[in-house]
């Protein structure tokens, strides 16, 4: 059933409170004093000029308050990386305070070609001892797949995949497709910049913060402080946009400046500060080789990805090479990735870290074979897509999954079955797949006195899921929505949840949610039963009573019995029910989109006028959510595609750290999108639904690149689809 979610309206009419909104009496402001250069020696900081500045507290450097992640020892790895923050009385103060403070450096070679830090001769981006950091993709479920360190220069992560014998099955070959293909570095594009407050409480901490996983901040915070994590308290913030960039940043060194000082610390980073400092979507440089027979049958897929992590382990390549080799039956099968690491801004997740890298190459791939074989680029994918069963590159079995289900729903849908040919016009096709997340979770549920519910829960509600878990409740009890009241509240009192992220809170914390509720449930049964005289099993529970299954005028309103468990000397216990969940199987998710565009052959603009988007949901709790998801996706799919990209001069200063520089899609760059919905039930999804997440964010760039080759007979193979790029693969081709 649809229904609009239950904080939206606090957030249309800016009520919602940001971190930016928290008034801590008596806090003090941070700012940070970042480098100039993306890799040079600290020869020295003076910092005596800012100290004696009016309104300033402190200003600390690494080695009075450690890196704690961020700030910079004895060199800098990248430009914008901060060396030294100031405290101030407020932020004006703390900003002016920064710009005196000097350090000396003395500038070192940057390697900022991935492909020239890969070099055996090159020398380390990064010592050993900071080899080994967080890696946010792991938080989306990115560990699921083969990820290995590597005692190679440069290279923090690597990831192998074999089945059969690549040589053999290229040798069987009718055809032999081998193109290269690269996809930039992505900032996330959230409203919200980063930003935290810490209030010391004696020997405890309190952090309001903008976090995907505020159990991961207690636990990274309370790590790196030297606390056990019941003194380190955190409230997650309403998230101003998140997309995978939001998980541990500031929280470890705001929360050790207000410890030292004593005084609470809030630090709000700036939007080109967030440019410079986030961790943005890994740039990546991919090598397909497909073997096929002549009917379309793929005999061998060989594949190279190079991931450029920037300073700081990222943890993408893992998902990334694991997701290409699994995607088509193919007997023969290599796959080697490696993530190497160069002088710019550590990079991250974003969106289903890894996914659309890999598949833009591999679905590009997969359109450009189907050229060659002269047939149809949906039905050659339908012919070796994967399903139950089938091995994924490390050998594991597929668990049920809906990839041909929707590959039939696009090949039976209008918006393709209809498709003319219109000069300049031209429709490309393209899937994707996420794996899914796993995290233990927990949640419990409450009937009140009045016969209402309340839901409690530790998750991040970045998309709506609060509003799921209400409907999940609302089912199991069969009352109304409104009935419902679900409360995420802080790391003190909310039960266990993972991080927002992954597609799997609504998989897991869903689930927790469900079983809490059936305990609730059969609590109120059990009471009405006593009452009624009858088996619990005999019972049915709607509109707010409970009665005997047949003769509903005999049954007793579940208020009635809630107030029993309240009053002053009631002789029942509470209702409360509790659901622990650790679902050690994730449920993966494909999705196929179909793109048609225009492209103007004087200018070689590219603009989207159709757009059709498939998915796999598993069972449709709300579908208003769903489809806001699916849309979401495609809209960062086409700045994905048509503008967006990081980029670093050969010095390694960061080009574009504006929104005057990058390029988000406006409204005016999303076409109309037609949403269909899949149903392949998830065996242990609440009500058999699977997270819906990532998998819309997966196949756009590819779609669009595969109908910009069907309208113009030409191929641009590196992201994004500028004009000057069409333009100039348009004249290759003639």
């Amino acid at each position: 059933m649809a229904q609009r979610r239950l904080e939206g309206g606090q957030k249309a009419s800016g009520r919602a409170s940001y971190v930016a909104d928290v008034q801590v009496p008596g806090a003090l402001s941070a700012e940070f004093v970042t480098s100039p250069y993306a890799h040079a020696r600290i020869a020295g900081v003076e910092v005596e000029r800012a100290q004696r500045m009016p309104g300033v507290v402190a200003v600390y450097t690494a080695a009075e308050i450690g890196r704690l992640g961020i700030l910079a020892l004895d060199e800098v790895h990248y430009a914008g990386q901060p060396v030294a923050v100031v405290v101030a009385d407020d932020r004006r103060l703390a900003a002016d305070a920064a710009q005196a403070v000097r350090v000396r450096y003395e500038r070192l070679p940057a390697i900022v070609d991935p492909r020239e830090a890969l070099r055996p001769e090159s020398p380390a981006v990064l010592p050993d001892a900071l080899r080994s950091q967080r890696a946010d993709a792991g938080a989306h479920g990115a560990d699921a797949a083969q990820h290995a360190h590597s005692s190679r220069i440069n290279v923090c992560g690597e990831a192998h995949f074999r089945r059969g014998d690549i040589d053999a099955g290229l040798r069987l070959a009718d055809v032999v497709l081998e193109e290269r293909y690269t996809v930039p570095a992505l900032y996330q594009g959230y409203l919200e910049p980063h930003g935290s407050i810490a209030v010391p409480e004696g020997d405890a901490l309190t952090i309001y913060t903008t976090t995907q996983g505020q159990f991961t901040v207690r636990e990274e915070v309370a790590s790196a402080l030297g606390l056990p994590e019941h003194r380190v308290r955190v409230f997650a913030m309403t998230v101003g946009g998140g997309f995978g960039a939001k998980f541990v940043k500031l929280e470890p060194l705001v929360g050790a400046i207000a410890l030292r000082l004593r005084r609470p610390v809030r630090m709000v980073l700036s939007r080109s500060q967030d440019f410079w400092q986030s961790r943005p979507g890994t740039y990546a440089d991919i090598t397909v080789r497909l073997g096929a027979r002549r009917d379309g049958t793929l005999t061998a897929l060989a594949a190279d990805l190079l991931l450029d992590a920037g300073a700081q382990e990222d943890g993408t390549v893992g998902i990334a090479a694991m997701l290409l080799g699994s995607s088509y039956r193919v007997p023969n099968l290599r796959v080697d990735g490696f993530e190497v690491l160069t002088h710019k801004t550590p990079t991250g997740a974003y969106r289903a870290p890894g996914a659309p890298q890999a598949y833009f190459a591999l679905e590009c791939a997969m359109d450009e074979l189907a050229r060659r074989l002269g047939q149809d680029p949906l039905e050659l994918r339908l012919r070796s897509a994967v399903q139950e069963g089938d091995p994924r590159a490390a050998g594991s079995p597929w668990p049920r999954i809906g990839f041909i289900e929707s590959l039939e729903a696009a090949r039976s849908h209008p918006f393709w079955r209809e498709r003319r040919r219109i000069p300049d016009e031209g429709y490309g096709v393209a899937a994707g797949g996420w794996p899914s997340g796993t995290e233990p979770a927990a949640a419990a549920c409450r009937i009140n006195g009045d016969g209402t519910i309340t839901v409690q829960v530790g998750s991040v509600d970045l998309t709506g899921t609060s509003t799921t878990f209400a409907q999940i409740a609302a089912e199991v009890f069969g009352v109304r929505t409104d009935a419902v009241a679900v409360h995420a509240s802080d790391t003190d009192a909310a039960p266990y949840a993972g991080s927002t992220g992954g597609s799997k809170i609504t998989f897991t914390v869903g689930n927790a949610v469900l079983q809490a509720a059936q305990e609730a449930r059969q609590q109120v049964l059990e009471m009405a039963a006593r009452e009624l005289e009858a088996s619990p099993a005999d019972l049915e529970l709607s509109e707010g009573r409970a009665f005997v299954r047949g003769a509903p005028s005999r049954g007793v309103a579940v208020a009635d019995l809630a107030r029993r468990t309240t009053a002053y000397g009631g002789g029942s216990p509470p209702l409360v029910g509790r659901g622990r969940i650790a679902i050690k199987r994730g449920a993966p998710g494909f999705a196929v989109q179909v793109a048609r565009v225009r492209v103007d052959r004087r200018s070689g603009e590219v603009v989207p006028i159709g757009y059709l988007a498939v998915q796999d949901v598993g069972h449709t709790l709300n579908p208003m959510a769903v489809e806001g998801q699916v849309r979401g996706g495609v809209a960062q799919s086409i700045g994905r595609a048509l503008g967006e990209e990081m980029r670093w001069s050969a010095s390694g200063q960061l080009m574009t750290a504006s929104f005057l520089d990058y390029a988000l899609p406006r409204a005016t760059d999303v076409p109309p999108i037609e949403v269909a919905l899949v149903e392949v039930p998830a065996a242990e999804g609440p009500f058999g639904a699977k997270g819906v997440g990532e998998p819309p964010a997966v196949p756009g760039a590819a779609a669009l690149a595969n109908a910009v080759a069907d309208a113009t007979g030409a191929r641009v193979r590196d992201l994004p689809l500028l004009p000057e790029k069409v333009l100039r693969a348009m004249e290759d081709k003639a």
